[in-house]
């Protein structure tokens, strides 16, 4: 009888240890979406701390119960609930169960962190087990005790990862300096590569992708992939992928705190720096329009003074910085620039337009590209690339062949209708233009949001201004999520906008379901997808 006990409790508790493991790993994918950073995986907690708490709530229930249970109250029975809690919670957070935009990355740091936690977890519990087991000699006592430590773990184990996080940390960082470190001495050893700095709150993906392909038919171009735009994304570029064949390294610097992109340049030591606007993206991590400014301004810093910076004069915050560097400009409504857009025609087939080069020529460009803010970033990458002595008829014929950034204002027919996906990273002048771009077209306009974040203080104002512009030119509106689209709600009934028109659902399956059932008399659906926030909002 007591081998049976025996059993049943290693059963118990090892059943309880997977609740555990399905837990961590859901708060491990938040952390990694939250960059290993501390703060946020704290604000995340904070933001969402009546849904975690529903994730938890199966070792609150078990807690009680086996609290009644260490009196010996009923403790088999007690054990028995326990442990259905205890499988409820490993299957309500079972990893396999989640459609996660952007899944778990399973990295070095990853399972080191894991293995940190894990260790933590079962001294914790095996300490109770230990105690309990000497003091009483009780097999279903030293259950009870262990299931205790159970729940207290499992509700506390967010914070037991970021204690991993902390102890991980000086191993952590002497790794990525080694790596850092390879990719430095990689740069030194290509002496006669050019390296094209990108930066800005928003436009620098898209400046990326247009400035690589007008450079590649002239030279070869590594450019950094996707998103790897911070010191480690970079750090993996380089040491993954540049060759002594590459003539030019385009890459993008992104940043979210004051210092980020200074790190970037000490490893890539930039020769031309594209700043494309200066605005309120990420003000929540960075604090101040100040730090963001100064932050940006770190690329034109690093450039050498024999380089120069290009940047787009329309944007009212980046033209009145002083930058102590030659500076080159572009600009659509800023015609003292230095490469301005003329005659300038966007459809919904794409955009022309006329550019006078230095020398007096006027050249005309076609595009594929949609919206004005492209000509505008086109421009630039034009100005660029014929500094570096790409032909004008190269630099027209590269232009033809541009196609849209994905989710960046990208075209898709789909049997719903024409969807314009700009589903990245939403900002208020990405939004504007987003909406610009969809007036653009003949149909119902319809547009599908869950708002903008990480805008610190003035989120509430800016969304509500979203909600304001997109009244005026929207036939139909579906908003994603009930709270996060309060202010954009305020915003669009603040106009009068029609209430049967306006949608406000869970998520964005509901939400394109909203968008079937629109009866548009036979006239085209265009469907506006703005902004798609990622597994941790």
């Amino acid at each position: 009888m007591t081998a049976v006990k025996i059993v049943l409790s290693i059963a118990y508790i090892l059943l309880g240890a997977v609740s555990i493991a399905s837990l961590l790993v859901y708060y491990m994918h938040m952390f990694q979406l939250n960059s290993y950073m501390a703060d946020e995986q704290r604000r995340f907690m904070k933001t969402n701390k009546g849904a975690l708490l529903g994730r938890r709530m199966g070792y609150v229930l078990s807690f009680m119960l086996l609290f009644i249970a260490a009196f010996d109250i009923v403790p088999v029975c007690m054990l028995c609930f326990s442990a259905l809690f205890f499988f409820m919670t490993a299957w309500g957070n079972r990893p396999w169960a989640r459609v996660a935009k952007r899944p778990l990355a399973v990295t070095g740091r990853v399972r080191r962190m894991f293995v940190t936690s894990g260790i933590i977890t079962v001294l914790i519990v095996s300490a109770a087990a230990v105690i309990s087991a000497f003091l009483t000699g009780d097999v279903l006592k030293t259950a009870v005790i262990s299931g205790l430590a159970i729940c207290v773990t499992g509700c506390i184990i967010q914070y037991i990862l970021l204690a991993a996080n902390v102890i991980n940390h000086p191993r952590e960082q002497a790794i990525n300096n080694g790596f850092i470190n390879e990719a430095k001495k990689i740069m030194e050893e290509s002496p006669n590569l050019k390296v094209i700095g990108i930066t800005g709150s928003f436009g620098k993906t898209s400046t990326k992708y247009f400035l690589t392909k007008l450079l590649s038919g002239t030279y070869n171009v590594l450019m950094t992939p996707g998103n790897f735009n911070t010191v480690l994304g970079v750090t993996i570029t380089v040491r993954e992928h540049l060759k002594s064949t590459h003539e030019i390294f385009v890459c993008e610097m992104g940043a979210r705190r004051v210092g980020e992109i200074k790190g970037v340049c000490d490893i890539v030591k930039p020769d031309i720096g594209i700043i494309t606007s200066i605005g309120a993206q990420h003000l929540e991590t960075f604090g101040s329009m100040e730090n963001i400014i100064s932050t940006k301004l770190e690329l034109a810093d690093a450039i050498p003074d024999s380089g120069c910076v290009y940047i787009n004069a329309d944007n009212e915050v980046l033209s009145k910085q002083k930058i102590n560097k030659k500076v080159k400009t572009y600009g659509l409504e800023n015609k003292s620039a230095d490469f301005v857009p003329a005659n300038v025609y966007a459809t919904e087939k794409g955009s022309e337009f006329d550019l006078t080069f230095p020398d007096g020529e006027t050249v005309h460009f076609t595009t594929p590209l949609l919206g004005k803010h492209n000509v505008l970033n086109l421009a630039g990458c034009i100005e660029v690339a014929y500094d570096l002595k790409v032909p004008k008829q190269q630099l027209v014929s590269q232009a033809r062949k541009l196609e849209a950034v994905p989710h960046r204002l990208q075209l898709i027919n789909s049997p719903r209708g024409l969807i314009i996906d700009d589903a990245y990273n939403s900002n208020p002048d990405g939004a504007r233009a987003a909406l610009e771009t969809l007036m653009q077209f003949d149909g119902v306009h319809i547009l599908v949001t869950p708002g903008m974040v990480e805008l610190g203080e003035k989120q509430y104002e800016l969304n509500k201004e979203l909600g304001e512009e997109a009244a005026a030119c929207c036939d139909y509106i579906v908003l994603v999520g009930k709270k996060q689209t309060e202010p954009i709600q305020e915003g669009v009934r603040s106009k009068g906008f029609p209430e049967e028109r306006l949608f406000v659902v869970a998520d964005l399956n509901e939400g394109l379901s909203k968008v079937d059932n629109i009866k548009t008399d036979g006239k085209g659906k265009i469907i506006l997808l703005e902004n798609d926030l990622p597994d941790n909002y």
